[in-house]
């Protein structure tokens, strides 16, 4: 049976070269890393896990809390996480919540459980809240929708300076009944989107009119909904804002099923990026936001803080990209 010292006859390194490396890879150069990984597979070796566990006192487990794993932002958070997560040695634990606080305090609790060592949250609501000392409190990063109570540390958005963009894209347009399409009511980026949305439109002498702003919760369905009731009265917008990819493409449905032609007669804007958004007819006009790089960063953090290292920074702001494709143009006339 192979052993330590063949996979560090392998790679050309120290028995503790390789040791450290399958504790703490975080700690060991990548190309160092990357041998005694090639040599870990020629010698066939296997490391007792359950030993490294006892030493480490970790478990090497992270559980990441997703509101809804089938929306295609958050499918690439994740990817951004479990890649993140592989090259430092740990294991993604992975729960789709639905929103669920339940789910999420009873997921969270692996932690106290010595089955994972920390939690990524990606939805605004905090597992542990019921407990008021902080040195009681886990690991735990909160990124993409995040409290505003600064407890955790946070990967966000510039939510209401994106969606001001959009809407301010739209006005150049010179659009100027411009609809919008909500996320959930009880969602902070909805807060914050439509916030940017109304300062646009007040900049530009605009009062918002309530009666161009429809509730929604960042579904295809919803946004196929919005679109009729919004596009269904004697005076329609020239231009809808959904304020997710997914609603934009239900509402590019709805449009069309009603005989209108989107730029056409219907400017449309979204806001994540997501994959489908280059691939729609017409391509979606919409808020790039860097999806891999929220999960990345929120793990490398969240690491930091198991393995009590200090943070760079406890609350990071990532960019936003305005992408402009055909959905949008000029108002007609």
């Amino acid at each position: 049976m192979s052993n330590i010292r063949e996979v560090a006859r392998l790679a050309g390194v120290s028995v503790a070269t390789v040791s450290r490396t399958l504790k703490s890879p975080e700690r060991v150069l990548p190309e160092t890393r990357d041998r005694v990984n090639v040599a870990v597979e020629q010698a066939g070796y296997r490391p007792n896990l359950m030993a490294v566990q006892f030493r480490s006192r970790r478990t090497f487990n992270l559980v990441v809390l997703v509101p809804n794993i089938a929306n295609g932002f958050f499918a690439r958070v994740i990817s951004g996480a479990q890649k993140a997560a592989q090259a430092a040695g740990y294991r993604v634990l992975l729960c789709d919540t639905l929103g669920c606080e339940a789910t999420e305090r009873e997921f969270a609790e692996l932690v106290h459980a010595h089955q994972a060592d920390g939690v990524l949250q990606l939805r605004a609501y905090d597992p542990f809240a019921s407990t008021s000392d902080l040195s009681d409190v886990p690991p735990i990063v909160n990124a993409c929708e995040v409290l505003q109570s600064g407890r955790h540390p946070t990967v966000s958005l510039d939510n209401r300076a994106a969606a001001k963009a959009v809407t301010q894209h739209l006005l150049d347009l010179g659009h100027r009944r411009i609809g919008l399409i909500n996320g959930p009511a009880d969602s902070p980026l909805t807060h914050d989107r439509r916030a940017g949305y109304e300062a646009a439109l007040r900049e530009a002498d605009i009062a918002p009119d309530a009666a161009l702003i429809c509730p929604g919760n960042f579904s295809l369905k919803a946004g196929y909904d919005g679109a009729l009731q919004l596009l269904a009265g004697p005076e329609r917008p020239t231009a809808l804002f959904c304020e997710s990819d997914e609603m934009a493409i239900g509402a590019l449905k709805r449009i069309r099923e009603m005989g209108l032609r989107v730029p056409q007669d219907v400017s449309l804007a979204g806001f994540d990026d997501i994959e489908l958004a280059a691939y729609c007819d017409p391509p979606l006009t919409t808020i790039a936001q860097p999806a891999e790089q929220f999960g990345q960063q929120a793990v490398e953090m969240l690491i930091s803080l198991i393995e009590k290292r200090p943070l760079a920074a406890r609350h990071v702001t990532l960019p936003y990209q305005l992408t402009i494709r055909q959905s949008t143009a000029r108002v007609a006339g």
